[in-house]
């Protein structure tokens, strides 16, 4: 019998995966755009810049807990199945 989970249902964590992954590209964006005036011999960005730039491990680890949370619930449907 196949599983009877749909392939386009979202799982538990994919909400946090993705939001982590929008965050983390908001924050390469920022990081790009803040180290670009050193290259190019520009005034440098105001220091909220660089703050922006810390948003890629907020959203590394927004992804991670999404991560763990699938991780979680996978284990205990595969300990409810073999009851």
């Amino acid at each position: 019998m196949r599983d009877k989970t749909q392939t386009n249902s979202a799982g538990p964590g994919d909400r946090l995966i993705r939001a982590g992954a929008a965050v983390f590209l908001v924050g390469a964006v920022a990081t790009v755009v803040t180290v670009a005036p050193l290259f190019l011999g520009t005034t440098p960005f105001p220091t909220y810049m660089f703050g922006l730039s810390m948003l890629m491990g907020v959203g590394f680890l927004i992804a991670g807990a999404g991560v763990l949370r699938a991780i979680a619930a996978g284990r205990r449907q595969a300990r409810g199945a073999s009851r």
